[in-house]
C-alpha cells in the first residue's frame, strides 16, 4: 500500500491525478490532497505520505518551501513536482531537495503513470532495506553479547591466546590497547562487605539481564560478560594508561548512580568493583582488583585505588621491571629474561651496593619464583633437594659481581628450560610413534588406538599431532611404509607374492594388490617384472 499525498490548488488537477491513480493502480493507494502550503505540511505530519506530488504556485507558502518542512519530518518522503512554471531556481532548489521528477503542465497520462510506478519503486527498495537492516539489527542483537562475552572469558581465563582475543576486539570494533574492569556483584541485601542471597539472585539477574545490560551501557559503557554465579565482568576500553584523578572520580559517581537504578528497576541489590586500567591482554589482573576492592571495604562501590588492595612498593622500586622479568619468564624469552634481570640488578647495585646480604636475599627471592614458574609449566621436574647448594653459595659470594652472575645465570636457566617446552612436545611423541609403527607395521591389526597407547596420549590428540607433524594422517603414513617395504622386497628378493604380502602387513592378496595399484599405478606382479 501506498500513501500518495497531491498537492495543487486546481480542483481539476487533484481530481484527474486520484483518477487516473485509482485506475491504473486499483486497491494499492490510499490518496489525501490538499490546496494550501499550510494546509499540506499539517496534512504531511499525520498522513506521512510515501509520495507526495506538489505544484510550486499555491496560496500562503509556496510547494518549494513546503517540501523543505515535510523533508525535514520525513526523509523518505518521495517528492514529484508537476507544475506550470519552468524556472531554473525552482528546478535547481527541487534538485537541492532530492526531488525525483520536475513535470512542466500539461502533463501526458503515460508520464504520469511512469513517473509514480518509478517512485513506488523506490519506495519498495526502501522498504526492503529498512526490513533488512532491522533484521540485521535484530541478528545482531542476539550475536554481539555472545562475541561479548567470548571476549570477556578469553581474557580472564584464556588471555594467552592472544589471536581469539584479537579477532573478537576486530569484530566489536575495539581499537584501544588498555581497559579497565569493573565487577557487578548482586545479592538480596549487603551485610557488611558480602551480598545475602548470592544464589538466588544470580537466578534473578539472568531474567533481569537485558535490562541490567542496558542500563550498564549507560553508565559504565564497554563489554559485558554473561552472568557468573553472582557476578558480571564490564570491561571498560580506555585510551591512556590510567586515568586521571578526575577521570577516577566522574567513573565512581556513574557506578554510584548505576546502582542505584539497578536496584530501583530490578530490585537486586549491587555493588560495583572497580579495578585500574591495564593493558588489554592483562585486564584480568583489573577484574581481581576490582573484586578484591569489593571485599576490602563494605562501600557499594569500590575502586581499586581507593583500597589497600595488592603489595605497596617503596617510591623508587622498579615494580615494572619486576613484572616485566616474570613475564617474559612465563613466555620463556631467555633474552629479554637476561636484559630484564641486568636492569634490576642494577637497580639494586645503584640504590642498596652497600647492603650485599639484602641484594642476596632478593636475588635468591627472584630465582626461586622464577624456578616456581618453570616448575608449574611442567618443564622441569621437582626434586626437593635441588637447590641445596643455592644458600652455601650465596653465602660464599663476596663481592656484587659475583652475586649478578650468578643471579643472572640462574634466572636464564629456569626461563631455558621453559623455553624448552615450549618447544612442541610432539616431535617426541611422534618420533616415538615412528619408531613404534616401524618395528610393528607387519602386524595387520595395528591400530591408531594401538599407537596412541603405545605413546600414552588419546587418540584424538595422537591424531591432531601425528598430521600436524607428518603431513600426513596415521592410516596414510602406515600404508606409506607398508608399500616402500613391499617394493623392497618386490625388488630385490626372491619371495612369493603371499609371502611378500604378509611381510608388507596384509593378510589379504587381492587387497595388497589393489592398494599397492592405487599407490603406484601398477600392481604388484607389474612391478616385479619391470624390476
Amino acid at each position: 500500500m501506498y500513501k500518495i499525498m497531491l498537492a495543487d490548488d486546481e480542483g481539476i488537477v487533484i481530481d484527474s491525478l486520484k483518477f487516473i491513480i485509482e485506475k491504473e493502480f486499483p486497491g494499492d493507494c490510499v490518496v489525501e490532497y490538499a490546496k494550501t502550503g499550510r494546509s499540506v505540511i499539517e496534512l504531511a505530519e499525520g498522513f506521512r505520505p510515501d509520495i507526495a506530488v506538489m505544484d510550486i504556485q499555491m496560496p500562503g507558502i509556496n510547494g518549494i518551501d513546503a517540501m523543505r518542512e515535510i523533508r525535514e519530518a520525513n526523509a523518505h518522503t518521495v517528492f514529484i513536482i508537476m507544475s506550470a512554471y519552468d524556472k531554473f531556481d525552482y528546478a535547481k532548489e527541487a534538485i537541492n531537495l532530492g526531488v525525483l521528477e520536475y513535470l512542466n503542465k500539461p502533463v501526458e497520462r503515460e508520464k504520469i503513470v511512469q513517473v509514480l510506478r518509478r517512485a513506488m519503486g523506490m519506495i519498495d527498495r526502501d522498504r526492503e532495506k529498512r526490513s533488512q537492516d532491522l533484521l540485521i539489527r535484530e541478528k545482531m542483537e542476539t550475536v554481539i553479547p555472545i562475541i561479548e562475552n567470548g571476549l570477556i572469558q578469553n581474557l580472564l581465563y584464556h588471555e594467552h591466546f592472544e589471536e581469539d582475543i584479537d579477532n573478537f576486539r576486530n569484530l566489536l570494533g575495539i581499537r584501544e590497547e588498555y581497559a579497565y574492569m569493573a565487577a557487578l556483584v548482586c545479592g538480596e541485601s549487603q551485610e557488611g562487605n558480602h551480598m545475602t542471597n548470592a544464589v538466588g539472585a544470580s537466578i534473578r539477574v539472568q531474567d533481569a539481564y537485558r535490562v541490567i545490560r542496558e542500563m550498564t551501557d549507560e553508565y559504565l559503557p564497554g563489554i559485558m560478560g554473561s552472568v557468573m554465579a553472582n557476578k558480571i565482568a564490564v570491561l571498560i576500553p580506555c585510551g591512556r594508561s590510567r586515568l586521571e584523578y578526575n577521570e577516577r572520580i566522574q567513573v565512581i559517581e556513574k557506578a554510584r548512580e548505576l546502582a542505584r537504578k539497578l536496584k530501583a528497576r530490578t530490585d537486586i541489590a549491587f555493588r560495583v568493583g572497580i579495578g585500574s586500567v591495564k593493558a588489554i591482554y592483562e585486564v584480568a589482573e583489573s577484574y581481581n582488583e576490582a573484586l578484591h576492592a569489593l571485599v576490602q571495604t563494605t562501600s557499594k562501590v569500590a575502586h581499586v585505588d581507593d583500597a589497600p588492595v595488592g603489595c605497596l612498593y617503596e617510591e623508587n622500586y622498579p615494580a615494572d621491571i619486576e613484572k616485566m622479568l616474570f613475564e617474559l619468564t612465563e613466555k620463556g624469552d631467555v633474552k629479554g629474561v637476561k636484559a630484564e634481570a641486568i636492569r634490576f640488578f642494577d637497580w639494586m647495585e645503584e640504590n642498596y651496593a652497600a647492603y650485599l646480604t639484602d641484594i642476596k636475599l632478593k636475588a635468591l627471592e627472584f630465582v626461586l619464583w622464577a624456578e616456581h614458574i618453570s616448575y608449574e609449566s611442567g618443564s622441569r621436574v621437582y626434586h626437593f633437594r635441588s637447590r641445596s647448594d643455592y644458600l652455601p653459595t650465596l653465602l660464599e659470594l663476596k663481592d656484587l659481581d659475583e652475586v649478578r652472575t650468578w643471579f643472572v645465570h640462574k634466572m636464564e636457566n629456569a626461563c631455558r628450560d621453559i623455553t624448552l617446552k615450549k618447544e612442541p612436545q610432539s616431535v617426541s611423541v611422534v618420533e616415538k610413534a615412528r619408531q613404534y609403527i616401524d618395528k610393528n607395521f607387519t602386524n595387520k591389526d595395528i591400530s591408531l588406538d594401538e599407537v596412541s597407547r603405545a605413546v600414552d596420549i588419546s587418540p584424538y590428540y595422537f591424531s591432531k599431532i601425528f598430521k600436524e607433524e607428518t603431513g600426513r594422517n596415521f592410516i596414510e603414513y602406515i600404508t606409506e611404509i607398508r608399500m616402500d617395504r613391499a617394493k623392497e622386497l618386490l625388488a630385490g628378493r626372491d619371495m612369493s607374492m603371499k609371502e611378500i604380502c604378509a611381510a608388507a602387513g596384509y593378510s589379504d592378496p587381492n587387497y595388497f594388490s589393489r592398494i599397492f595399484k592405487k599407490h603406484t599405478g601398477v600392481t604388484p606382479t607389474e612391478y616385479k617384472e619391470k624390476k
